[in-house]
């Protein structure tokens, strides 16, 4: 499974930031869950439209997001 299977970007949606599978569920919202140490179970039954397949997708967007080159002055 890619995350870009289930990760979207709608401009009329939620101010075009990333959501999962075209619903009003910010990936960032999914995150700041599981960093502030919910777990993927209560997650899931506070958001009953969620798949745990959707939290993976959050964690691996996250994860592509953070591994960008950086370019530094020589």
């Amino acid at each position: 499974m890619s995350y870009m299977d289930r990760i979207t970007f709608n401009p009329k949606q939620c101010g075009g930031r990333p959501c999962i599978r075209g619903m009003r569920i910010r990936v960032v919202d999914v995150l700041d869950l599981l960093a502030a140490g919910v777990p993927e179970k209560e997650i899931l039954e506070d958001y009953p439209d969620l798949e745990a397949e959707d939290i993976r997708a959050c964690l691996q967007y996250a994860s592509a997001q953070a591994n960008h080159s950086i370019l530094q002055p020589a």
